[in-house]
């Protein structure tokens, strides 16, 4: 399965369900519904080797340490380059490797701008590593508690401070559109290091917005799952995002990576059978933008 635009190979982000840790079944599913690539987590050392035999491809693995490479112990910062570092030479046997993660810090209460510059230092120890094994970081915007790189704000101060062309975006516009920015114009300010995409989407409630706001939880009214009052995450075609405009973007911009649709719909999530339906419905919507 590739999408109209771009031909960029579509698969999914191996989720928590029992179905998707059951490696061999996942693959053996994959291949059946014609998808091309799986994204894991912090196991690619141990099952990345069979999912490249079986002719598939590794869209992104999850670094192993995130928390401690962002951490006001200097202790534990070395030791999560460390650690990084060894996995990243252990990944590297499986070609160009996307290394994901969300820039979440150890200590939430600290200062925004301090956790800042231990994450700054932590990813410029790191970055020689990377270069030095055909790697690359990919950082997911999803704005949990005490996340930096979220906004344009954020992406552009590390991209700026941490200058390795290592260090990269991995494209969610889901996120993007529940925080109120344009995914459109980031992608295009950031396309140039978008080195994986997500295809996951965003519905959005204009009713429920103006009786909620984004501000205070609701008092009476039930929040929905994966999501909040005035939106929530969907399959790619069931929200706002103008997909085949992000696959022209990249194209354009020379990317030659996957999609991979992160199921997060409260429509599908909950039963095997839900989950592979939403991810191939989302998949065989890309397949037409």
């Amino acid at each position: 399965m590739k999408t109209r635009t771009g031909s960029f190979p579509i698969g999914f982000r191996r989720g928590w369900s029992d179905w998707q840790k059951d490696t061999a079944g996942a693959i053996a599913w994959a291949k059946e519904s014609g998808l091309e690539v799986i994204d894991i987590g912090r196991d690619a050392d141990r099952i990345g080797k069979t999912i490249v035999d079986a002719g598939l491809r590794i869209g992104s693995v999850d670094l192993l340490e995130w928390e401690g490479m962002i951490s006001a112990d200097k202790g534990k910062r070395a030791e999560a380059v460390a650690r990084n570092t060894e996995y990243v030479k252990a990944c590297a046997a499986y070609g160009t490797v996307n290394h994901f993660l969300v820039m979440l810090p150890e200590n939430v209460t600290l200062p925004r701008s301090e956790n800042f510059g231990y994450m700054v230092e932590s990813f410029n120890q790191l970055a020689p590593a990377l270069e030095a094994n055909n790697a690359r970081i990919i950082i997911e915007g999803w704005p949990g508690p005490g996340a930096l790189c979220c906004t344009p704000e954020g992406y552009r101060a590390f991209l700026k401070e941490c200058p390795s062309k290592a260090m990269g975006v991995n494209y969610d516009p889901s996120h993007l559109i529940r925080m109120g920015i344009d995914p459109l114009r980031f992608l295009r300010e950031f396309v140039g290091q978008v080195y994986h995409v997500h295809g996951k989407d965003t519905e959005l409630f204009a009713d429920n917005l103006y009786n909620y706001g984004h501000e205070q939880p609701p008092t009476f009214g039930q929040e929905m799952g994966f999501g909040s009052m005035a939106w929530r995450y969907t399959i790619p075609g069931h929200g706002v995002t103008s997909w085949t405009q992000v696959f022209s973007i990249l194209k354009d911009a020379g990317y030659n990576d996957a999609v991979s649709i992160e199921l997060e719909d409260m429509h599908f999530n909950g039963s095997e059978a839900g989950e592979k339906q939403g991810i191939l419905l989302g998949a065989q919507f890309l397949e037409g933008c």
